[in-house]
């Protein structure tokens, strides 16, 4: 559960840097919305293995 609130504080945390790149064109803040997109994805996978590993240790 710790990870998936890691997820929600991560994609709170972006909201400002994609305004900035989508509605004011800062380039910057795009490379850190990329950054950040990479980190949820990595985020993502950890907690996909982890739900994986505990169903299959119930099964």
């Amino acid at each position: 559960m710790k990870k998936f609130e890691e997820l929600k504080t991560l994609i709170t945390s972006l909201e400002e840097d994609i305004d900035k790149f989508y509605n004011k064109q800062n380039g910057a803040a795009g490379t850190r919305v990329r950054k950040a997109m990479q980190d949820l994805k990595t985020l993502a996978q950890e907690i996909r293995t982890e739900v994986q590993e505990t169903k299959n240790k119930e099964a």
